[in-house]
C-alpha cells in the first residue's frame, strides 16, 4: 500500500511539474545592416564565423525572409509591432531633429510578453523615438541600455574626428548619447569608445540571462554593427582577412557565441526560442566597409531583394529542426504573432499584418502561411508586390549603388534611377535580372489587383492614394 501511495505521489508530482513548466524564454538578436551574405552559412568567404556556423547546425535557416522595409526605423517598428511600418507612420530613419515616434498605444513584443509575466530587457539601438517618454521603458521593457539611434548619427566623421564644417548636417548633431533607462549616462565621443559597444551590450545581455534564469524572460539584443562607422574592439582588430568589416563580423560572431555559451551554462537552451537576424541589407556605397547582399540586387534603402532579404536563424531545441533550411516567404512582421503562439500570449487588440509561423517552425506545415508581401519605401511608396515566387516591381524612383563604391570608411556616390514596371520570377531569377511580364500577363493582372488592395488599405504616395487604415505616430512636443 505504501509503495502504491509513493508511486501515486511521484506521478502526481510529475504532472504538477509538467503543468507548471516555464513558458519558453525568448531572445531576439538583431544586427544592423548585416547583409544576406555576411556569414559563412549564407555565403561569406574570408571570415570564419564559427558561432554562426554552430547556430546553423542547431537551427532552421530561412532563405526568403524579408524586412518589412529596407531601413532602420521602419524595420524595427515592423519587428516589434507586427505591422507594416507605413501603417503606423514609422518610415525612414529618424534623425535628431525628427519629432515623430512610435505611438505608445501600439503594442510591442515586450508589452505583450510583460502581460504574461515575462521579465523584459533591451540592449542596443532603439531608433523609434528621440526623447523620453518614447524610449524602451515606455513600450514594455523593464530594462534598457543602449543608444537612441544609429551610431553614425553623431557630430563626428567615420574616424571619430569632430565635424567643423558648418555646412555638414552632422555639425548640428549632438554627441552620441549612451542611455540607461530614461537617462543619458554617457556620451560616445570617439571611435575608441564606440569600439566598446558590442562588448558592453553583450555583457549586459549575459548578465540579464543569468539574473532571470528562474523565470521567463524576453531579451532583445539590437547590435548597432556592422553599420558604419566600423569600430571593432582591440580584441578583434586586425584578426580577419577582410579588414575592419571582417573584424566587425568576427566580433558579432563572438557576441552570438557568448549568448549560446550562457544558455548552455545555465541549462536554458532547451527552453529558449532564439531568433537571430538583421534589420535590412548592406549599405553598399561604403564598399569594403559594407557587407554582401549575397548576390541579390542592390542593398539597403532599395526595394530590390538586396535591400529587404536578410538572414534568419530560428533555434529552439526539440521544437525546431536542427540543421534545417526553409524557403517559405516570411517577414519580420511575422515574428510577433509567432512568439504569441509559442508563449500563449494574447495578440494586440489593434489589427496587425504579421502571420503566425509557429507550425512552420515546428515542421508541422508544408504550405506557406504568407503568399503576399508589399514592398513599401519612402514616406508611403508602394514600390513592388510579391505573390508566391513572383515579384512585380512597380514604377518608382530608386537609389542605386552602381555609380561608385567608397573605400576605407568613405561613402561612395548613390545614384537615382527611374525604375520601370517589371515582373521577376524569384524561383528562377533571384537576382531580378530578367523581366518576364510579357510571358505572364495573367500573373501581372493578379498582382496589380493585390496592389490596389494595398493602396486602398495603407495608401500609396506614388498613385496619390491615402489609404483607409493608417494609424498615427506619436509626435514629440
Amino acid at each position: 500500500m505504501k509503495k502504491l501511495l509513493l508511486i501515486i505521489l511521484i506521478f502526481a508530482d510529475a504532472l504538477i511539474s509538467h503543468a507548471q513548466q516555464k513558458k519558453p524564454n525568448i531572445i531576439i538578436i538583431m544586427m544592423d545592416d548585416m547583409g544576406y551574405g555576411d556569414t559563412e552559412p549564407y555565403g561569406m568567404t574570408g571570415i570564419p564565423t564559427f558561432n554562426f556556423n554552430r547556430l546553423t547546425k542547431e537551427s532552421t535557416r530561412f532563405t526568403h525572409y524579408n524586412a518589412a522595409e529596407p531601413i532602420c526605423t521602419a524595420s524595427r517598428a515592423a519587428l516589434l509591432t507586427g505591422c507594416y511600418p507605413n501603417r503606423l507612420g514609422m518610415t525612414g530613419a529618424l534623425l535628431p531633429a525628427d519629432k515623430k515616434a512610435l505611438n505608445p498605444n501600439e503594442e510591442t513584443i515586450a508589452s505583450m510578453l510583460k502581460k504574461e509575466g515575462y521579465q523584459t530587457a533591451m540592449f542596443g539601438k532603439w531608433h523609434l523615438g528621440n526623447k523620453p517618454p518614447y524610449w524602451p521603458l515606455h513600450y514594455g521593457f523593464d530594462t534598457f541600455f543602449g543608444i537612441p539611434y544609429s551610431h553614425d548619427i553623431w557630430n563626428r566623421d567615420h574616424e571619430g574626428n569632430l565635424i567643423t564644417d558648418k555646412k555638414d548636417i552632422r555639425y548640428t548633431w549632438p554627441p552620441l548619447p549612451l542611455l540607461e533607462g530614461d537617462r543619458v549616462v554617457d556620451s560616445i565621443t570617439s571611435k575608441q569608445k564606440l569600439s566598446h559597444l558590442i562588448g558592453q551590450l553583450t555583457e549586459r545581455s549575459v548578465q540579464f540571462i543569468k539574473q532571470n534564469k528562474n523565470k521567463p524572460f524576453f531579451l532583445y539584443l539590437a547590435q548597432s554593427m556592422p553599420h558604419v562607422p566600423l569600430a571593432p574592439s582591440a580584441q578583434f582588430r586586425g584578426k580577419s582577412e577582410l579588414g575592419e568589416f571582417g573584424d566587425e563580423i568576427l566580433e558579432i560572431d563572438w557576441s552570438v557565441g557568448q549568448i549560446l555559451k550562457t544558455l548552455d551554462e545555465e541549462r536554458l537552451a532547451n527552453n529558449t526560442l532564439l531568433i537571430v537576424t538583421s534589420d535590412n541589407g548592406p549599405w553598399l556605397n561604403f564598399g569594403d566597409h559594407a557587407g554582401s547582399s549575397g548576390g541579390f540586387r542592390e542593398g539597403k534603402s532599395t526595394s530590390w531583394e538586396g535591400g529587404t532579404r536578410v538572414p534568419l536563424w530560428i533555434r529552439w531545441p526539440g521544437q525546431v529542426e536542427a540543421g534545417g533550411t526553409n524557403s517559405m516567404l516570411m517577414t519580420n512582421m511575422d515574428i510577433l504573432p509567432t512568439i504569441a503562439a509559442a508563449t500563449g500570449a494574447t495578440l494586440p487588440q489593434k489589427p496587425i499584418d504579421g502571420v503566425n509561423f509557429l507550425q512552420v517552425w515546428r515542421g508541422k506545415v508544408k504550405t506557406d502561411p504568407r503568399e503576399v508581401f508589399y514592398y513599401y519605401f519612402g514616406k508611403n511608396n508602394l514600390e513592388g508586390v510579391r505573390y508566391k515566387n513572383w515579384k512585380l516591381v512597380l514604377p518608382h524612383p530608386s537609389n542605386t549603388y552602381a555609380p561608385l563604391h567608397g573605400k576605407g570608411g568613405d561613402g561612395g556616390k548613390i545614384g537615382r534611377v527611374d525604375v520601370p514596371v517589371a515582373l521577376y520570377d524569384l524561383a528562377h531569377d533571384p537576382g531580378e535580372a530578367y523581366d518576364v511580364q510579357l510571358n505572364y500577363p495573367d500573373v501581372v493582372k493578379k498582382i496589380l489587383a493585390l496592389a490596389d488592395q494595398a493602396r486602398n488599405d495603407m495608401g500609396d504616395d506614388l498613385t496619390q492614394h491615402e489609404g483607409k487604415n493608417r494609424r498615427q505616430p506619436a509626435m514629440l512636443k
